[in-house]
Order: structure tokens, then sequence, then C-alpha cells
């Protein structure tokens, strides 16, 4: 399951990041790394940005980004 298919008010423990270089290193720069729980806060109408919660700030994702994000029920 990725972090794109989360649903609203669910949180997801990240288990893993896929992506290469520059994309995945600005990924963990936001703070989204293994281990670490995300809130979903919203997602908009048509599915593009979500918006999340990551260590106490909120944090918009392009779908693009959120499909490279392998999540699990928290």
């Amino acid at each position: 399951m990725t972090l794109r298919d989360a649903k609203i008010g669910q949180t997801v423990t990240v288990k893993k990041l896929n992506g290469e270089g520059a994309v995945k290193r600005r990924i963990m720069d936001m703070g989204v790394t293994k281990g670490v729980p995300v809130y979903v806060r919203k997602v908009a109408p048509l599915g593009d940005p979500i918006e999340v919660t990551v260590r106490g700030y909120e944090l918009s994702l392009r779908k693009a980004d959120a499909e490279m994000i392998e999540v699990e029920e928290a």
C-alpha cells in the first residue's frame, strides 16, 4: 500500500521509500522517513495534492510523490 492509497483520517506508518536520488532526498528532508507515523488530513478534489501531518507539522505532497512512499496501517 502507498500513501496515495491511504484514506482521509487514517494514520499510517512509513515502511519504505522508493524513488531515486534528488526526489527521495527531498522527501526524506521533509521528515518522511522509515518508521514515522503519517496522518492523512485532506485530499484535494482531484486527488492532488494530499495534505498530511508528519512530525507535528502539515505537509502537502503530490500524488506522484505519495506513490513513492510505501506505508502500512498503524
